[in-house]
């Protein structure tokens, strides 16, 4: 399969780009792996063709938009994004007309209708920079995450901020109990989690950050064992930058594998994405008029970035 996949990206002049939340082997196989924001950076500036992306229908229209000469392919269209779903566009749009003097920023994890009706969009990399970005006067309207909204709050000490209230189904379901549990059991271990996550997990963590923050911060920290406390496809990256250390995924209220998985994420296999550049399809689209506006507010991100 592998074999498979590089011959046809020759063929069809192919750049493959993974999240660290899709499978160990999808990530291995790919050109570039990050989080949103450095795919976001990878879609604008690629040159080849076509564009794989091994990940969630938000990230691919983001690549879309961003490069709109490109074939953009997504290996599953069944790959979504319940934060992105708990936005949908037109009942944002209402929300927005009700706070006609807001500054809007909206997290990548929406549709390409919801970055249209953003004025500067954000990943929970840079998320601070743009708050921080927007005059203090100002009123801001942040969507779809409530967890990671209601954390910038507490960090920049802004009260202006009307937060949507989306969630993301795998960081809302972490259970606060089995990682105090883990605690106990590792109790030298630093506790790494994602903004994402509810107040009370944040709470109890030794370090906050976005995926790429969390896999720099296990670096720098010295500590031998860490609890991390995000989707569990990170560990995939972790364990090959640092294998001289233990990396124990917190598990979610109904886990049964001792982790917790993104459903969406986890679709995406070596044999989609084969068949994807066999076929070529299924393939993004987005309007050109949603892609117009929807580019400015990344395009917004890029430039605070």
């Amino acid at each position: 399969m592998t074999e498979k996949i590089k011959h046809l990206k020759t063929v069809h002049n192919a750049i493959i780009l993974a999240h660290y939340y899709t499978l160990p082997e999808v990530q291995e196989m790919a050109d570039f792996v990050g989080d949103s924001l450095a795919l976001s950076i990878e879609a604008a500036k690629t040159t080849a063709d076509v564009i794989v992306f091994a990940g969630v229908c938000f990230m691919a229209e983001t690549a879309k938009i961003l490069s709109p000469d490109k074939r953009v392919l997504i290996p599953d269209l069944a790959a979504g994004c319940s934060l992105a779903e708990s936005c949908p566009a037109d009942a944002f749009g209402k929300f927005r007309a009700q706070h006609p003097g807001a500054v809007v920023v909206s997290y990548v994890n929406t549709s390409a209708e919801v970055k249209a009706l953003t004025d500067i969009c954000c990943t929970s990399s840079n998320a601070l920079r743009v708050i921080e970005s927007v005059p203090a006067e100002r009123e801001i309207i942040f969507a779809p995450d409530r967890n990671l909204g209601a954390y910038l709050q507490k960090q920049t000490g802004r009260r202006n901020m009307i937060l949507w209230d989306g969630a993301c189904h795998v960081h809302e379901q972490f259970s606060l109990e089995a990682i105090l549990e883990l605690k106990k059991q590792y109790p030298d271990a630093p506790v790494l989690a994602h903004p994402e996550c509810p107040q009370p997990i944040l709470m109890v963590a030794d370090y906050v950050g976005s995926t790429s923050g969390i896999i720099a911060e296990a670096g720098r920290n010295p500590a031998e064992t860490f609890i991390v406390v995000t989707e569990s496809g990170i560990l995939h990256e972790l364990n090959e930058r640092y294998p001289g250390k233990r990396f124990v995924p917190a598990p979610g209220v109904d886990s049964t594998c001792g982790c917790n998985d993104c459903r969406y994420m986890k679709l995406v296999t070596l044999e989609k994405i084969a068949a994807a550049l066999e076929t070529g399809g299924p393939e993004v689209e987005v309007s050109e008029e949603i892609r117009v506006r929807a580019e400015k507010s990344i395009r917004n991100m890029l430039e605070i970035s």
